[in-house]
């Protein structure tokens, strides 16, 4: 009975010390591994996908839903007042979203007019300086939208136009030349932030390389 007993108090000693100890290596290496794992699949997709969906959503709701009320307001309703009202203002939601929100989040572009204390009217076209952890995590998705939307829709707008005054449809050109300045402004401005800050990298780049130039120059003239 006494060896039964010690017996039995070894096979639990046994097993308390062992088996936890074993489960805890095990448990701490497996949620490590899955852990790590987790963190490989979700970084590395996330950097194509979109990274604003509300932004996004909005960067594409307001302008398309204006061209499908143009091109169904006469079923929708039969008030040409109601239809136009509406379209203006979806295109008034569109142009301060897509200069405001959407520019900046999604391409970082940011296009705005200033007063100064002299009364001149100034225009600002802004490009972000991304450092190159932000630019590896820029979402290429987000971009396309921005741009596909960007010239899309104005090109629409121009050809509602023309159909407009062919077919002598007068009353709805007031309509359409809303749409297209609203939208051909925004286009304007971020292809000047886009083209500006091009320009203004070349010129620090040239910038750059003339002061190197000149002081290559002057260290071989010192030393000859």
């Amino acid at each position: 009975m006494l060896s039964q007993v010690r017996d039995c108090r070894r096979r639990k000693r046994v097993a308390a010390a062992g088996v936890p100890s074993c489960r805890d290596s095990n448990d701490d290496t497996e949620d490590v591994s899955l852990f790590d794992a987790e963190e490989e699949t979700t970084n590395g997709p996330r950097k194509s996908k979109i990274r604003h969906p509300v932004a996004s959503f909005f960067h594409l709701f307001f302008r398309v839903s204006a061209v499908i009320v143009y091109l169904l307001c006469e079923l929708l309703s039969s008030s040409f007042i109601a239809c136009m009202v509406t379209i203006i203002l979806l295109l008034s939601c569109d142009f301060w979203a897509v200069k405001n929100v959407t520019g900046r989040l999604m391409v970082g572009l940011r296009w705005w007019n200033h007063i100064d204390e002299d009364g001149k009217s100034h225009w600002v076209f802004e490009s972000r300086k991304a450092s190159p952890q932000e630019s590896k995590t820029v979402s290429e998705a987000e971009s396309r939208i921005f741009w596909l939307g960007l010239f899309a829709c104005p090109v629409l707008w121009v050809i509602f136009a023309f159909s407009a005054l062919f077919s002598f449809r007068v009353k709805w050109l007031a309509v359409v030349i809303m749409g297209v300045v609203l939208q051909g402004a925004n286009l304007y401005g971020y292809i000047r932030c886009k083209v500006g800050s091009q320009k203004n990298l070349t010129s620090m780049a040239t910038s750059y390389l003339g002061k190197q130039f000149s002081k290559q120059n002057t260290g071989d003239e010192q030393t000859s």
